[in-house]
């Protein structure tokens, strides 16, 4: 059986290895390195590009926490009074470019020993991709590649995981995607998937390291593209987006505030400049509007 401690081992592989390639991709930013500590046990690595030649703010963190869950988690978990260890790699990129999209992804390990010795473990995490303007070759290319990555492991979770996705990333109060979705999966486990537990790990690693090849295609076929005045400001508009959905329903910041994770590791998803426009309504037939019809649960990218 994997430890918890190979499975940490192995995602600060993975940390580092995305961070060698998103350097090369940028050509001139750098990581910044931060070791941080949390109260109550264990800690991370948040490494912090701003201001890039093409990534304007990236992230990629690692973490491995552990101790007494809050009561907040316990209530969600409906258990007493439990030890928890949780590990995992998060990465949130926003381009300076607005034809490159953002990107999310998170793959995590999680497990919980209640004091009567019952114990509960899991997988979770998945990609996702939240473009300023949806380019539809893009879009199919992106899901093309998680279900290349899906089907290796089991024929069921590109579709199952592309739908959980679709109603995770859903601003509810806007009605509409946080972008064009991508996979989404949590609590996989061998009765949840019919795996063995090296097996999901292996498919935990396999999402990992479809992010790198993936995003740096998309960034090499738009970095060059020349951007308008009215481009610019839609991107930030389109962050707004993505930060009311990462400060309203994301689970995983919600997880990492209960827990006392570090508050700019945390926050690190948020961009580095957003707009709200009151009442804004796209121009018939523009770039805009097309992306605004877009943005929906079920569209078939395949």
């Amino acid at each position: 059986m994997i430890t918890k401690e190979q499975i940490a081992e192995q995602y600060q592989q993975i940390q580092n290895e995305i961070c060698a390639g998103l350097e090369l991709a940028d050509g001139s930013g750098k990581f910044q390195e931060e070791i941080w500590d949390r109260d109550g046990g264990g800690g991370g690595r948040t490494r912090i590009i701003q201001n890039g030649n093409v990534l304007e703010k990236a992230g990629v963190n690692f973490s491995a926490v552990y101790g007494k869950l809050p009561d907040t988690i316990k209530k969600t978990f409906g258990v007493s009074d439990d030890d928890f260890f949780a590990t995992g790699v998060s990465i949130v990129i926003h381009p300076d470019n607005p034809w490159i999209p953002i990107i999310h992804m998170n793959i995590r390990y999680f497990e919980m020993i209640s004091e009567t010795g019952k114990e509960m473990r899991w997988f979770g995490g998945g990609i996702d991709l939240s473009p300023h303007f949806v380019i539809e070759d893009d879009a199919r290319f992106f899901h093309r590649s998680l279900k290349h990555t899906c089907d290796k492991f089991h024929s069921d979770f590109y579709s199952k995981f592309k739908n959980w996705a679709d109603d995770y990333f859903f601003i509810k109060h806007r009605q509409e995607t946080r972008g064009i979705g991508g996979i989404f999966y949590d609590r996989l486990n061998p009765q949840t998937t019919g795996l063995e537990w090296a097996d999901i790990f292996e498919f935990s690693k396999a999402v990992g390291r479809t992010f790198l090849p993936v995003y740096i295609e998309l960034i090499n076929r738009n970095k060059e593209k020349l951007v308008k005045e009215d481009e610019k400001l839609w991107q930030y508009q389109r962050r707004s987006r993505y930060a009311e959905f990462n400060l309203v329903y994301d689970s995983g910041t919600k997880f990492g505030l209960d827990t006392n994770g570090r508050i700019e590791s945390i926050l690190m998803s948020l961009p580095p400049q957003a707009n709200w426009v009151y009442n804004f309504n796209a121009k018939p037939g523009s770039e805009q509007e097309k992306t605004l019809g877009l943005l929906k649960k079920g569209l078939n990218w395949i």
